[in-house]
């Protein structure tokens, strides 16, 4: 759900190495990266607003789509975790919804989630 750590507001340009398994996808790769990690401070500076850190806001956005929309979170750390879990005591106003979708447009990103090859298998990214 955090973009393999990019939404979670953590992650950087210089973060990356060579093993990382991100580096086989697009949105990790020099002005896509640059371009999304934009989109990443803009809504940083919006869930800075009720008080929450760019990951809860982006778990507490995707929680508030319906009843019916689960958000799927992992986390390697415990501290990750708890700041995960964090995002279901955020509230969120129709004004920070609104907020959020302008920080963050519908298909902002920039890349596709893994490489071409990868992608020509795939049905649900179609």
């Amino acid at each position: 759900m955090l973009s393999r750590g990019l939404l979670s507001g953590h992650w950087s340009a210089e973060r990356g190495t060579p093993r990382d398994f991100r580096g086989t996808s697009p949105r990790f790769h020099g002005e896509n990266l640059h371009h999304n990690l934009a989109l990443v401070e803009a809504l940083g500076a919006v869930a800075g607003a009720p008080g929450a850190t760019v990951a809860q806001a982006a778990i507490a956005w995707v929680a508030s789509r319906g009843a019916d929309i689960v958000p799927l979170v992992g986390a390697r750390r415990r501290d990750r975790l708890a700041e995960a879990l964090g995002a279901m005591d955020l509230r969120l106003t129709a004004e920070d919804l609104a907020a959020i979708e302008a920080a963050v447009p519908r298909d902002s990103a920039a890349g596709h989630r893994y490489a071409e090859a990868q992608m020509a298998m795939l049905d649900s990214e179609r």
